[in-house]
């Protein structure tokens, strides 16, 4: 039980660390400037916290099968809980916050939420897809050539998350004004 919390407290702290940057540097302000479309800022914030904590848990995950300390299994009960039921469970809140409309509004508190929103979606999205192929193959395949499909899923899921961020001019249907 104690590993639950730990992984609990690395998810909560890395969102903590991602929101303060957003929200309490200049960055956030730089990103909202940059980026006035409220959905493509989601979008970007998202895609950062989904490639951020991709590359977490395979860092985690790689220290756990190498048996470098502090990082363990979270096993409950005699049973390997696996970071996708974590991902299901952040998405399942995330979808549950937006369709009660939560982080939608123009106020300051609201923007918060979206970004809070924003970040939890990316990391559940990574949580979950990180492990795919035990999807697919109902057994943990994370390592295995099988264990690719996560990593397809990935890019994939990835990729539609960049091109929605910076690639939906493309799909909008407007046409840019030239600067002259």
């Amino acid at each position: 039980m104690a590993y639950t919390w730990f992984i609990l407290l690395l998810t909560l702290s890395g969102t903590a660390l991602m929101l303060l940057v957003l929200h309490g540097t200049g960055l956030g302000d730089l990103l909202h400037d940059r980026i006035p479309d409220r959905p493509r800022r989601r979008l970007f914030i998202a895609t950062v916290s989904f490639f951020l904590t991709f590359g977490g848990v395979r860092g985690v995950v790689y220290c756990i099968t190498h048996q470098i300390p502090p990082f363990h299994f979270v096993v409950m009960q005699g049973r390997h809980v696996h970071h996708l039921v974590f991902g299901i469970v952040i998405l399942l809140a995330v979808g549950y916050a937006w369709l009660a409309e939560i982080g939608v509004g123009t106020g300051s508190s609201s923007l918060l939420a979206g970004r809070l929103l924003s970040v939890l979606y990316g990391v559940g999205a990574a949580l979950t897809l990180d492990e795919y192929a035990l999807w697919l193959n109902l057994r943990d395949v994370y390592w295995s050539p099988e264990g690719r499909a996560s990593i397809d899923a990935v890019v994939l899921f990835g990729a539609l998350l960049a091109a929605g961020a910076w690639g939906a001019p493309l799909f909008s249907g407007k046409t840019a004004k030239k600067n002259r």
